[in-house]
Parts: C-alpha cells; sequence; structure tokens
C-alpha cells in the first residue's frame, strides 16, 4: 500500500477524528496555560528581583528549569553526542534567547511594576519582525507590517513617556531593559531560522542544548554571594522555583513546542498576546499596582500593533516563529 494510501485509510479509521479533535483541543488548552504562565512571570521576577540580582534570578530560573526539559530530553532519547558537534549555535541561541534575554527582562521588572513589565513583552514580535527584516530579508514590507511595527513601537513608547524626563513615574533605565530583552529574543529568532532550524534536530534536544549552555555561560557571570538571601523569602523562593525556574522555563518550552506541533506555528505565535493582560489583570487585581488610562491605551497599541503586523506577514506568507 502506498503512504497516501496508507495515510487515506488511516484518517479514516474509526475514532480517527475524534483523536485528531482532542489533540487539537489539548494544544488549544495547552495554549491558554502557557500564555498565563508567561504572563505570571513577571511578578515571580519581581519577587525574587527585592532580594537577589537579575543575573542570580536568571541563574535559578536555568537551574530549575533546565532540570525537567534535560529529564524529558532523556526519556524521550531526544538528545545524542552526535549533535555537539553543532555546539557554536547552541551557545549563540543561549546568549541571545536566555542569558541575555533573562538577565534583561528580570532587571527591567525590577526596575518598572510587574504590570508594566508584562505589557512591554508583548512587543517581543516586533523586534522579531524588524530583526529579520533587516538580516534576512525575508519579511514582507507592506502597509499592514509597517503599520503594524509603528503602532506597537507607539505602545512602547507610551509606557515609557520619555518627555516626563528622568525624574517621571517610569523608570526609563526599566523600559531599556525590557527593550534589550525583547530585541534579544527578536535576533534569536532570525539566528534559529538561518542557522538553527536547518539542523533538523528535535525541537527538545534544542531546548536542553540551549538552556544547559545558559546555565554554563551564566554561572560564569554571576556572582553567587548573597544568592541564600532569596531562600529566607518562602514566597519569593517558590514563586522563583516553581512559576519561573519548572513552569516558566522547563514547562513552557514543552508546552510551546507541543502547540508548535499541533497547531503550527504562526498560531504558536499567538500567545504572544496573552501575557501582556494576564501581566496587567495579575498586577491590578493580586497586587494592587495601579494602572492609568494611558497605560491601557498603550498595551491596545502594542496588542493591536502585532495584530496587524501577523496580518501583513500572513498576506506576505512568512513564518518567523514567534516566543517568549
Amino acid at each position: 500500500m502506498s503512504d497516501r494510501k496508507l495515510a487515506l485509510s488511516s484518517a479514516s479509521a474509526p475514532g480517527a477524528g475524534s483523536e485528531s479533535n482532542s489533540g487539537q483541543q489539548a494544544a488549544y488548552l495547552a495554549f491558554l496555560l502557557l500564555g498565563m504562565i508567561w504572563g505570571s512571570n513577571f511578578l515571580f521576577m519581581k519577587w525574587a528581583a527585592d532580594w537577589i540580582t537579575a543575573s542570580q534570578v536568571a541563574l535559578l530560573r536555568v537551574i530549575f528549569g533546565f532540570l525537567p526539559i534535560l529529564v524529558v530530553g532523556l526519556a524521550t532519547r531526544s538528545l545524542r553526542l552526535a549533535h555537539l558537534r553543532h555546539a557554536h549555535h547552541f551557545i549563540v541561541m543561549a546568549l541571545l534567547a536566555t542569558a541575555i534575554y533573562y538577565v534583561a527582562f528580570a532587571q527591567g521588572t525590577a526596575l518598572l511594576l510587574s504590570s508594566l513589565a508584562g505589557m512591554l513583552s508583548g512587543a517581543i514580535p516586533l523586534f522579531t519582525f524588524v530583526a529579520a527584516w533587516a538580516f534576512l530579508r525575508s519579511e514582507p514590507l507592506n502597509a499592514r507590517s509597517v503599520g503594524g511595527t509603528l503602532l506597537g513601537f507607539l505602545g512602547v513608547l507610551l509606557i515609557a513617556r520619555p518627555w516626563q524626563g528622568p525624574v517621571g513615574e517610569i523608570a526609563p533605565l526599566g523600559v531599556l531593559y525590557m527593550v534589550i530583552g525583547s530585541l534579544s529574543v527578536g535576533l534569536s529568532f532570525v539566528y534559529a531560522r538561518r542557522f538553527v532550524s536547518p539542523l533538523g534536530l528535535p525541537p527538545l534536544a534544542l531546548a536542553t542544548y540551549q538552556t544547559g549552555f545558559a546555565l554554563l555561560l551564566l554561572l560564569a557571570i554571576t556572582d553567587l554571594e548573597g544568592m541564600q538571601a532569596l531562600f529566607a523569602q518562602p514566597r519569593a523562593a517558590w514563586g522563583l522555583v516553581i512559576g519561573l525556574g519548572l513552569l516558566g522555563t522547563g514547562v513552557a518550552y514543552i508546552l510551546y513546542y507541543f502547540i508548535v506541533e499541533r497547531l503550527g506555528a504562526v498560531v504558536a505565535s499567538g500567545v504572544t498576546y496573552i501575557p501582556p493582560v494576564v501581566a496587567l489583570l495579575i498586577g491590578v487585581l493580586l497586587v494592587d499596582e495601579p494602572v492609568r488610562a494611558m497605560d491601557l491605551v498603550a498595551m491596545l497599541a502594542i496588542l493591536a500593533g502585532v495584530g496587524l503586523l501577523q496580518a501583513g506577514r500572513r498576506r506576505g506568507g512568512s513564518d518567523i516563529r514567534g516566543g517568549r
């Protein structure tokens, strides 16, 4: 029997449709769960940053995120010694998509309200688009993509409010750190598309190598003195270990690649709409952070800009993966 006939007979087999539907339902549940996990990360970063440095926050987050990924990678036999011949690519990804990204976001969240930091994270697809256009020349330039990019960056500007000067309510340095983190992630997607995706390695293996090398990089640059102060604060400690590490890094990677496999990269990139809203709701409803009308307008501008940008990219046939 040919492959085509075998596929058709499998698809028409009893229960095949229900299995497909249940798989899609599981993927959409994972989609919502991932958005909620990433949206809560900013509160956990805020708690941890009150007691330890940003690089220490990133280091501990990677440690507790790497362990579950490693276990799953070994259990599924996704890891191979032969993969290490590509270690130079894994190191670049570890730097851009984990080390710089996590440290910058932790430092930015330490200087801002967690809700504002979460709103700014919604701009990651904008930086991905700009980086892809600049270095790959693969992103479509049309009215939608340009308009969406400008609208999104206007939202970032409204949150930063640079016209208030250094004595304003928003710390410009905090916004700058969030921009650096978002740009680093954007560059990582471009690098992954150009150098890593063609390798054809299992996504779980890539996540394991990326976080593993990031762990080594962060160990090399992080001053460990005073890090034990975090574990004298149960709320901050559990938030980092469970919220940022186990869930926000380890489980999040596994969920993301599950969504990409079941729903595709374009749909998976839509998860970036959820964390800014979740971070805002958590900040306002659970920890009584103030929110201004301007902040809501800014968040809507960022999300609308991302939506317009995605529409422009679909029209141009582009498929750069988004992520967190």
